[in-house]
């Protein structure tokens, strides 16, 4: 059997660094090379075989994973907040940090992220890239109402954003003068463009061949739509990669973490080591849940009675995370589950 050569990557925007040892820990080569492509094959020429490599999470890894998984025996993502912990040091730069992450690699002690396949990821960016337009969208129309009430212009806050009532209100309205006439219509003019592209992002998305099937065994779940359908399987990718519900819940933020020493339990809030994408979807999925489904308003109710609505949509958002799981699991549709209750 041949021996492995491991390496880690400490990478940049424009640098890479590297450090590469054998099984013993003795160091083969080091360095550093731009990030750029044929940078990356003229080094891939250099090392021996067969290597394995591991680098940090960040947002320049994806393509670098793409360019040397076919190379590689075993290429790994570490994930970056359990690595601070193992890695830390007084002495911290590139060169030592591509020495420490190619040290846990080595040991087998890396703490491994999961890294979704490059369809789904470059899927996820045009779903990512919707939620950016959206929330611009939603800032144009609250620019629209801060232009009208600084010039005391009174409107049907209801109303505002319909067109027809908007073209009315420009044309009717003394208060409203050339000059903020011009910026309103340029408002109203970039939330109807942002708007038509997010509706072609998302229909590109659900006619999509790897995603059509999924998307549409998702929406037959009560108060599952589209969007969060399309978010929930692309930010999860292949959901067999969680072991139970409950964690499936923690990836989606939707539980507090918690602080114990000796006699001491100390629940904090919602914790911040979450997929924030998901997270969103799906507390404003809940929100909406309890009047498309009977048995998601009665377990809202329930909840509501022990503490407050925001516990209660916690608790649907969680029952939600159940159903996904299940038909994301067993693909097969929706169906609720029935009791057979003996006379």
């Amino acid at each position: 059997m041949e021996p492995m050569y491991y390496i880690g990557l400490d990478v940049h925007k424009r640098k890479i660094s590297y450090c590469g040892k054998d099984s013993s820990g003795k160091v083969f080569a080091e360095g550093s090379f731009p990030a750029r492509r044929l940078d990356l094959d003229h080094w891939m020429k250099t090392l021996p075989q067969p290597w394995s490599a591991a680098m940090e999470a960040t947002m320049f890894t994806g393509w670098i994973y793409d360019h040397l998984k076919p190379h590689a025996a075993a290429l790994k993502v570490a994930h970056p907040l359990m690595l601070r912990a193992i890695a830390a040091a007084k002495k911290k730069n590139d060169r030592v940090d591509a020495g420490k992450i190619c040290d846990c690699l080595r040991c087998d002690f890396l703490p491994e992220s999961y890294m979704a396949s490059t369809a789904i990821r470059e899927r996820r960016r045009t779903l990512r890239y919707r939620n950016l337009l959206v929330r611009q969208m939603v800032q144009m129309k609250i620019k629209t109402s801060a232009l009208l009430m600084e010039a005391g212009v009174s409107y049907n806050k209801q109303r505002l954003h319909k067109a027809g009532y908007f073209r009315e209100l420009l044309a009717t309205n003394p208060d409203i003068d050339a000059g903020l006439c011009s910026l309103l219509r340029l408002c109203r003019e970039t939330v109807v463009r942002l708007g038509k592209t997010e509706s072609a992002l998302v229909r590109s998305l659900e006619r999509d061949s790897l995603l059509v099937e999924r998307v549409e065994r998702l929406m037959t779940i009560p108060a599952v739509g589209p969007i969060t359908a399309l978010t929930w399987a692309l930010e999860v990718g292949d959901v067999q990669r969680f072991s139970s519900i409950k964690k499936a819940i923690s990836y989606c933020g939707l539980c507090g973490a918690e602080k114990s020493s000796g006699n001491t339990v100390q629940r904090t809030p919602l914790s911040k080591q979450r997929n924030k994408h998901l997270q969103t979807t799906l507390i404003e999925a809940a929100k909406m849940a309890p009047r498309n489904s009977p048995e998601l308003a009665m377990l809202y109710d329930q909840e509501k009675q022990k503490g407050n609505a925001n516990r209660a949509t916690l608790a649907v958002a969680r029952k939600l995370v159940a159903y996904l799981m299940a038909v994301d699991r067993g693909q097969r549709n929706f169906q609720v589950a029935t009791r057979n209750i003996a006379a």
